[in-house]
């Protein structure tokens, strides 16, 4: 039996743990626990119940035991920008805040006052959202960082919890908004404007190195495997993008989940003024690479819409019904920051928009799935435009992995309006890049380049021709929109 890997990949709103192994030269992923996520009122705020996840992976990793595997290799990814505050006595000081909690709405028009945006931009190459850990940090209560002894990313704390030592990894501390570009350290002036300061991190560590192996006291609690933890690309997104086949000469990716991230792997970072303009961020990735991107709202509506419809549907159903309406009857700009998290919900929020901006108000099921993905697709063929514009060539191919690689309007539609040939899947993609980083760590791949060439060989890539019609038509009017929005 070959070596057995497990990616603990938790997002959003569920987490899971896969196994991975390499047979006949293929990746085989098996599912060993799948559990539930999402943040809940405490007091003020929207929090993580982070103890609730650690626990959840204990219960998965018993299972592994069970299935027969005595031994294995796990890495942690999550998403990014929250943390957790540990105390000098190494507990936590509370549970992590939600970046979908509303402490942040003004954050980044009251630290620029004192800091220019182009300033900070220019230092860590980052793109302003108002839930950047800079700001989340800006908000935090005084007395309680005055306790921290260490501030630890999500997934680092989780390993830390696991093993006893901690670590930031760099692919998830990028997206602090405090890592310096140049430097590649905690950027002072940006610490010591949120009151922290650089010893209440531990040590910024490469994705890719041993973190160490479970604490005895874990044995005696719970049946588990040997385990050894390894520091993989701990950012879902860094994950997802190792993942990725990686198809066409000149290749975009898009992360397609309850975040979409569009972007493309770079060697050196973009932070010019056309990507500071755009808002483009240069996060950390995995083996010296820059994940040169921009974050979309993504599958995180539809996921609040299905949430909210009185109807049972699955995501598939509601795709369903969607393709049976006609595309582009509205446009919405997805990432307005008004979807982030709608106090009266996400329909009414879709609803209310369509009504002030004078436009078709979507009513049926069916209707409102599509104006979702019919502008989550307009939204993306921009988004690609832009993203060749900056860098001085075209994009020729776009990778779609996550779960959005599975909705085939969407695809197709994205293929047709930014006429590029759409590539789609693997849907586990974050799973796959934290399990091909714990295999390049332990010898059984040898580098990145091969471990795309086994992901195309392993799973199912659908492609995605553009179709001809009134697509570019759709396109240009959907930019004068989002140009008169602006003013």
């Amino acid at each position: 039996m070959s070596q057995a890997y497990v990616a603990v990949d938790i997002g959003a709103s569920s987490g899971r743990l896969i196994l991975g192994q390499l047979s006949n030269n293929k990746l085989q992923l098996q599912e060993m626990h799948r559990f539930k996520n999402g943040f809940v009122k405490e007091g003020q705020h929207d929090c993580w119940q982070i103890d609730n996840l650690i626990q959840e992976i204990f219960v998965g990793l018993e299972k592994i035991k069970q299935a027969g595997y005595s031994q294995i290799t796990l890495g942690i990814d999550t998403w990014a920008v929250d943390y957790v505050l540990v105390g000098k006595d190494g507990k936590k000081l509370q549970n992590p805040i939600s970046y979908r909690d509303n402490r942040t709405e003004n954050s980044i028009h009251n630290l620029t006052m004192d800091f220019p945006k182009e300033y900070i931009y220019k230092k860590t190459g980052i793109q302003f959202l108002d839930f950047n850990t800079l700001y989340q940090l800006y908000e935090e209560d005084k007395d309680l960082l005055a306790k921290t002894d260490k501030i630890m990313m999500v997934p680092d704390y989780i390993g830390y919890v696991l093993t006893g030592k901690s670590v930031t990894e760099v692919t998830n501390a990028s997206t602090t908004q405090m890592l310096s570009l140049r430097e590649g350290l905690f950027d002072h002036d940006l610490l010591k404007k949120v009151n922290v300061h650089q010893e209440q991190f531990p040590k910024l560590t490469d994705a890719g190195t041993v973190l160490g192996n479970l604490l005895d006291q874990w044995y005696q609690e719970f049946d588990l495997p040997q385990t050894e933890v390894v520091t993989v690309a701990t950012h879902d997104t860094a994950s997802a993008v190792i993942g990725t086949p990686g198809i066409g000469q000149h290749w975009a990716y898009l992360s397609s989940g309850t975040w979409s991230l569009l972007g493309t792997e770079l060697n050196v970072p973009e932070n010019g003024e056309k990507a500071y303009q755009q808002n483009y961020t240069n996060e950390w990735g995995a083996y010296g690479t820059y994940r040169f991107l921009k974050n979309i709202m993504g599958l995180w509506i539809i996921q609040s819409v299905q949430k909210e419809l009185p109807q049972d549907f699955t995501f598939a159903e509601l795709a369903s019904l969607a393709e049976k309406e006609k595309p582009f009857q509205q446009f919405i700009n997805v990432n307005d920051p008004r979807f982030k998290n709608p106090a009266d919900g996400m329909i009414n929020e879709l609803k209310l928009y369509c009504s002030e901006t004078h436009q078709k108000v979507p009513q049926s099921p069916g209707e409102i799935a599509m104006a979702v993905y019919s502008n989550l697709s307009l939204y993306y063929a921009n988004e690609l435009e832009i993203l060749g514009d900056i860098l001085g060539y075209r994009l020729d191919s776009l990778n779609i992995v996550g779960g959005g690689s599975n909705v085939k309007l969407m695809n197709q539609l994205t293929a047709s309006l930014a006429q590029v040939d759409v590539y789609a899947g693997p849907s586990e993609a974050t799973a796959i890049g934290n399990l091909i980083v714990q295999m390049i760590t332990k010898g059984d791949i040898l580098n990145v380049y091969l471990a795309r060439r086994l992901i195309k060989d392993s799973f199912e890539i659908k492609k995605f021709e553009p179709q001809t019609g009134d697509f570019h038509k759709y396109l240009l009017n959907y930019q004068e929109f989002l140009q008169e929005e602006k003013k």
